[in-house]
């Protein structure tokens, strides 16, 4: 195994863990629409919305189309009442097991926020080691400094009135899909 390999895959070893960590779930599949497609059936539930990718190829997305419960309506009440958004993600940091997720494009904003679970596909070779490594104008066409967008580290959670709640500004579930 090449040295360049053997760093993607520390860098994703180390992303899982610390995903894992902030309460969220992550697995890995193969970077084709059919794989997409059966990682998301196995745990999305109910009523699904899907933001238009913008950094992984929508080909990737087709097959996700087919699957039940996909809602193609976009007003707020609708957008509200999804159980699941499904986002692609332009990065992802291994050291706080975040992804980043454009937030004003084809309603990614909403879909991040809004349902109970938010899933978020990003692929393998988009993983750096820190957060500052995404500001780079080397990196990712410069994307870090000339979009919107948010770290999302883990469901939402807040303590600000006492013990640990999930859910209360956001998903209540965060599964990243990290396709190799």
């Amino acid at each position: 195994m090449s040295s360049a390999v053997r760093t993607q895959h520390d860098l994703i070893a180390r992303f899982e863990a610390a995903a894992r960590s902030a309460a969220a779930t992550v697995e890995r599949v193969s970077a084709t629409a059919g794989a997409l497609a059966s990682a998301v059936e196995r745990i999305a539930q109910g009523r699904i919305a899907i933001a238009e990718p913008l950094d992984l190829p929508g080909e990737l997305f087709t097959d996700l189309y087919r699957l039940p419960g996909i809602v193609t309506a976009r007003s707020k009440a609708e957008l509200a009442a999804c159980d699941v958004g499904i986002t692609d993600a332009f990065a992802a940091i291994a050291r706080t097991g975040s992804v980043c997720v454009t937030i004003d494009h084809a309603y990614s904003g909403a879909l991040s926020l809004l349902a109970r679970l938010h899933i978020a596909v990003v692929a393998a070779d988009t993983l750096v080691e820190r957060p500052a490594e995404v500001f780079d104008p080397n990196r990712f066409g410069g994307k870090g400094l000339t979009r919107n967008f948010v770290f999302i580290t883990g469901p939402s959670a807040t303590a600000d009135m006492g013990p640990l709640v999930r859910g209360v500004h956001g998903p209540h579930k965060l599964h990243v899909i990290i396709l190799e």
